[in-house]
């Protein structure tokens, strides 16, 4: 009997790994003549793990806006605070020249305005004015930096603001990360507590509300019944003119409860902004249709 219950999980083990080399080679396909780096993680019901060009350093842009919402709540539960903390928000917050639908409905300023408010605005619409508010908050990039890295996530970095991106592009590519050590984090809304289930469930129901990217990740997704969570980055062109960095990452629930977390980083694209986001969108497709039926998903 024993035999045969190892034979049994050898034979399983072996079928998963087939699957996920099998996968990986649909994606290595679908980027093969693409003229931009691309970098995927695909982490599978918290365990089985796929990556394709995983060893660049790729721009977050403003999917750099999930690490610091983390950093937020946790700075939240060290300091005894609730979500409904209000923020004074001065005129001079809400700068010009950068993307921020706060400032558009508030142009004059000088408001408070409740962390979980700010969130939405940081997570669903991608606000810059709003993340260098809560940065100034808790204290700066290097507060979200420290604490992430306590997660034990390394392979990344956060040391400059919305505002520093905006005045030099060049500081764009100092907020980086690997693909999976995004998905890594972005998975430990599940995997992991990290404060308390109020926080953890706010993040997630915000990320299943974003506003952003409709055609990247959840493109294949929106005729399904999966949900998902994800945070977006999207940036201008360098001098070469490339885009620096147009991205996507997040969490699908499948409805028989299975989930996977996945990052997909598009650096230094030589394609129009369309297609582009068409890159993002098909890999999210390839990875849905390969594991959404049951025998394609384990539940190790």
């Amino acid at each position: 009997m024993r035999f045969l219950i190892l034979f049994l999980f050898i034979l399983s083990t072996s079928l998963i790994q087939a699957q996920e080399v099998l996968l990986e080679s649909k994606i290595k396909k679908s980027i093969e003549n693409v003229p931009a780096q691309v970098g995927v993680a695909i982490i599978i019901n918290g365990k089985d793990t796929i990556t394709v060009n995983n060893e660049c350093h790729y721009p977050l842009m403003s999917v750099m806006k999930y690490p610091q919402a983390l950093a937020v709540l946790h700075y939240l539960h060290q300091h005894n605070q609730p979500l409904s903390t209000k923020i004074f928000i001065p005129k001079e917050a809400l700068l010009d020249d950068t993307y921020s639908p706060l400032r558009d409905k508030y142009p004059g300023g000088n408001i408070y305005m409740p962390i979980d408010q700010l969130l939405d605005y940081t997570i669903q619409k991608s606000d810059n004015n709003a993340c260098d508010i809560l940065f100034n908050y808790t204290g700066g990039v290097l507060y979200t930096d420290s604490y992430i890295r306590s997660l034990g996530i390394n392979n990344f970095s956060i040391s400059k603001t919305e505002d520093d991106m905006h005045k030099d592009l060049a500081a764009c590519y100092e907020n980086w990360s690997t693909p999976l050590e995004i998905a890594s984090l972005t998975d430990m809304l599940f995997s992991k507590e990290l404060f308390p289930t109020e926080y953890q469930n706010f993040l997630k129901e915000t990320m299943l509300n974003c506003q952003t990217g409709t055609n990247r990740l959840p493109a294949p997704l929106l005729d399904t019944t999966a949900r998902i969570g994800h945070k977006t980055g999207t940036s201008d062109r360098n001098v070469q003119g490339e885009l620096i960095g147009i991205n996507d990452v997040g969490f699908i629930l499948l409805p028989d409860g299975k989930r996977y977390t996945i990052a997909v980083l598009v650096k230094d694209s030589k394609e129009s902004m369309a297609d582009t986001e068409k890159i993002i969108a098909k890999i999210s497709e390839i990875v849905y249709h390969h594991l959404a039926s049951e025998k394609n998903i384990s539940n190790k």
